[in-house]
C-alpha cells in the first residue's frame, strides 16, 4: 500500500497539517513509499519543480544516535539535473523501536514547523535547506527531510562534540560565531521581518514561561540534593576545580540557593515582564547543534540545526544553551563581552537596545534558576553511570569523554558552579525589584 492509497486509513500515514500530505512516520514506511512518495512530499513542500522527480534512492541507513524519534541517512537521484542536495538527513518524531522515546514524539512539531518557514527568501540564519516537513498534532507523527551538513567537507570544519572544546583550536570564536547567529534571528523577530507563520506558530505564553522549570519542592528536597552536591564534591574532589569544592563556598551556594527558591514566583516574573527579552531563539544552541566554517575574511561563521523546543523565550535562555558547554575559564574571561556582541548584534538585526549589563543580570539570576531545576540530580546520574568513580582522574579522563550523558550533567554543573563562584546572589536578590517572600 503505497502513502496515496492509504492516506488516513494507516497510522503509518497520517496526514500532515502543513502540506496535507500523508507523512511516513518511521524509515520502513518512507522506504516502502519510495521515490514516488518523495517526489510528491517535495512537490508539496515547493522545493522541487513540478516537471522534475526523484528518479530513485541510492543510499539509505538507519541512524540511533541521540535525541527521541528516530533518523536516516537517505541518498537519492533526481530525473533531471537540479541544484537540491542529493544527500539527505531524515529525521521522524517517532521511534518504533523505543517506547519510551516515542512517547515524547509531540515535542518535534515545533522543530517542524520552524523548518517549514526557514526557507523563506532572506531569512536571517543559515540552517539545513528543508526538502519536507509536516506533522500530525493529534498522533504526534512528524518527518523533516534536510540537506545533510558535509561535516569535515570543503571549508566546513568537522563536527564538534558537545562538553569537549578542549580539543578546539579555537573555541571562543566558534562561540562568538553562535551568538552572532542566535541574535540575528532574535532580533529579526523583535523586528517583524520574519515570515508571517513565525509569529502565528509560535506565540509566547508568560504564565507558562513563569511556572516552567521548577525548583525541586518541597523545600526540604531542595536542602537534601543540596547536601548531596556537597558530598558528592568532597567525594570526587578530583572533578572540579578546586575553588568549586571549599566547604564555606558550597555553604553559601546552599544558602542563596534557599533564599531563592522562597522568591521563586517573584523572581520569574520579574525575569519575564520586560517584552524586550522574549523572542525567538533556539534552545540548544550549542557547538554541537552546529556547523561552521570561514567567510572570505576569515571570520568564522555558524548555521544551526536540531530546533527541538523553539519558540519565544527568554534571551538568557539562548544564550544560556548555547554558552553552558563553553569551557569554564573562558566563561569566567569572556561572558561579558559575549554577552555585550549578543545585545550588538539583537540591536543591528532590528531587535530592542539591551542593555549589556541587564541582559548579563538576566543571564546570571537565569542560569541560576535553570541549575536548581535541573542539575541538583546531576551527582547521581552521573555515578551511576561509572564502577568507581574515584577511578576517574578528571573531566577530561577518557572514560568521560566516551560517555556523552555523564560528560555533559559534570560540565554544565561544573558551569552553575563557576558562574556562581563569580556571582553574589545575596547582593543581586537584595535589589531586584522583589519583596521577600
Amino acid at each position: 500500500m503505497n502513502a496515496d492509497q492509504s492516506d488516513q486509513r494507516d497510522s503509518a500515514w497520517p496526514v500532515g497539517e502543513i502540506t496535507g500530505r500523508p507523512i511516513a512516520s518511521h524509515a520502513a514506511a518512507l522506504l516502502e513509499g519510495g521515490p514516488s512518495y518523495l517526489t510528491r512530499a517535495f512537490h508539496a513542500a515547493g522545493t522541487l519543480p513540478a516537471d522534475n522527480a526523484v528518479s530513485s534512492i541510492t543510499d539509505a541507513r538507519e541512524w540511533a544516535v541521540g535525541g527521541t524519534g528516530s533518523k536516516l541517512i537517505l541518498s537519492v537521484a533526481y530525473a533531471k539535473p537540479t541544484t537540491l542536495p542529493t544527500d539527505l538527513f531524515v529525521k521522524f518524531s517517532r521511534n518504533p523501536h523505543d517506547a519510551g522515546r516515542d512517547s515524547l514524539r509531540f515535542h518535534m512539531g515545533p522543530e517542524i514547523r520552524f523548518a517549514a518557514i526557514s526557507n523563506q527568501p532572506g531569512f536571517p540564519i543559515a540552517v539545513p535547506l528543508c526538502l519536507f516537513a509536516d506533522f500530525d498534532s493529534e498522533s504526534g507523527t512528524g518527518i523533516l527531510i534536510t540537506d545533510r551538513i558535509g561535516y569535515g567537507e570543503g571549508d566546513v570544519e568537522p563536527h564538534h562534540h558537545k562538553c569537549m572544546d578542549y580539543d578546539l583550536d579555537a573555541p571562543l570564536d566558534h562561540y562568538r560565531a553562535l551568538v552572532r547567529a542566535l541574535a540575528r534571528l532574535a532580533g529579526a523577530h523583535k523586528a517583524g521581518t520574519l515570515p508571517d507563520a513565525a509569529y502565528a506558530y509560535f506565540p509566547f505564553d508568560l504564565e507558562r514561561a513563569i511556572a516552567g522549570d521548577p525548583m525541586p519542592q518541597p523545600r526540604a528536597k531542595l536542602v537534601r540534593k543540596l547536601e548531596k552536591l556537597e558530598e558528592f564534591t568532597r567525594s570526587f574532589p578530583q572533578l572540579f576545580p578546586r575553588p568549586l569544592i571549599a566547604p564555606p563556598f558550597l555553604q553559601r551556594v546552599a544558602r542563596e540557593a534557599l533564599r531563592m527558591a522562597d522568591q521563586e514566583r517573584a523572581i520569574r516574573e520579574f525575569l519575564h515582564a520586560d517584552p524586550d527579552m522574549i523572542a525567538l531563539c533556539h534552545w540548544n544552541g550549542n557547538i554541537d547543534n552546529a556547523w561552521f566554517w570561514p567567510d572570505a575574511d576569515g571570520t568564522l561563521q555558524c548555521g544551526l540545526m536540531d530546533w527541538g523546543s523553539v519558540g519565544q523565550m527568554h534571551l538568557a535562555m539562548t544564550l544560556l544553551g548555547s554558552l553552558s558547554g563553553m569551557e569554564h575559564h573562558l566563561w569566567a574571561a569572556h561572558i561579558e563581552e559575549l554577552v555585550a556582541l549578543f545585545t550588538a548584534e539583537y540591536r543591528a538585526a532590528g531587535g530592542p537596545d539591551v542593555s549589556p549589563g541587564r541582559l548579563m543580570l538576566h543571564l546570571r539570576v537565569y542560569t541560576a534558576l535553570m541549575g536548581l531545576a535541573y542539575l541538583l540530580d546531576a551527582p547521581a546520574r552521573i555515578a551511576a553511570e561509572f564502577d568507581d568513580l574515584t577511578m576517574i582522574e578528571g573531566r577530561r579522563d577518557p572514560r568521560f569523554a566516551e560517555k556523552e550523558n555523564p560528560r555533559i550533567m559534570l560540565h554544565i554543573l561544573t558551569s552553575l558552579l563557576t558562574m556562581w563562584h563569580g556571582t553574589d546572589f545575596d547582593e543581586i536578590l537584595d535589589r531586584l525589584p522583589i519583596a521577600d517572600a
